[in-house]
C-alpha cells in the first residue's frame, strides 16, 4: 500500500524530545566511534592521544547518561505505531533491533568504563568530576574488557548498519515514510 501522500499524524511522530535524544546520540555515537578508530591508531602515548582519549570518555560517559534519559521518557511516552501493512517478520526485527541498540548503547559505555578502571585510569568527566573506580588495577581483567568494548561496538555498527537497511527499505521500496517519524523538519507525509 503506498501511504507516502497521507500526511503523518501527530500520533504517527516521536515527540520532540525523543527526537533530539535520537539524533544527539546518534551524532554522539558516531563521534565516539571515529575518535576511538583514530585514537587506537595513534603510536606511543602523545598529548593529541591522551586528549583523545579524554573525549571519548566524555563522550561515553555522555552517552550513557543521555541513553539512561532515552529509556525514561520511552518508558512514559510510546512510540508510535508502525504502518498497519508492516509484516509480522518486520515488526519482530524492528523490536528485536530496537531492543539490541539499547543494550549496546548501555554496554559500550560501561564496558570502556570499567576498561579505564582495570587499566587504573580514573574517568574524570570533562577533565573536572572525577568519577568513581569501580574496580581496581587488573591487567588479565583490563585485556578482556577491551576486547568485549571493541567486539560490542563493531557489533554496534552492524546493528546500526541494519537499522538505516531496514529505514531506507520502508522509505525507497515500500514508499512508507516510516524516516519522517523521528525527522524534526520538513513535511512529513506516511
Amino acid at each position: 500500500m503506498n501511504t507516502i501522500n497521507r500526511p503523518l499524524s501527530p500520533a504517527r511522530r516521536y515527540s520532540g524530545v525523543a527526537m533530539l535524544l535520537h539524533w544527539l546520540i546518534a551524532a554522539m555515537i558516531i563521534w565516539g566511534f571515529a575518535l576511538g578508530w583514530v585514537m587506537t591508531d595513534i603510536p606511543g602515548i602523545t598529548p593529541t592521544k591522551l586528549r583523545y582519549f579524554s573525549w571519548h570518555k566524555w563522550i561515553g560517559v555522555s552517552v550513557l547518561a543521555l541513553v539512561l534519559v532515552r529509556i525514561l521518557w520511552r518508558a512514559t511516552h510510546s512510540a508510535p505505531a508502525l504502518p498497519a501493512s508492516t509484516r509480522a517478520w518486520e515488526r519482530l526485527g524492528a523490536h528485536a533491533g530496537h531492543a539490541a541498540l539499547y543494550v549496546l548503547m548501555l554496554a559500550i559505555p560501561v564496558t570502556g568504563y570499567l576498561y579505564s578502571s582495570a587499566a587504573g585510569i580514573q574517568v574524570v568527566y570533562l577533565g573536572i568530576w572525577p568519577l568513581p573506580t569501580l574496580i581496581g588495577p587488573d591487567t588479565a581483567l583490563k585485556a578482556l574488557l577491551r576486547t568485549v568494548h571493541v567486539a560490542l561496538n563493531y557489533t554496534l555498527l552492524a546493528v546500526v548498519a541494519v537499522h538505516v537497511l531496514a529505514v531506507v527499505k520502508h522509505h525507497v521500496l515500500d514508499r512508507q515514510n516510516i524516516l519522517a517519524r523521528m525527522l524534526p523538519f520538513g513535511t512529513p507525509r506516511d
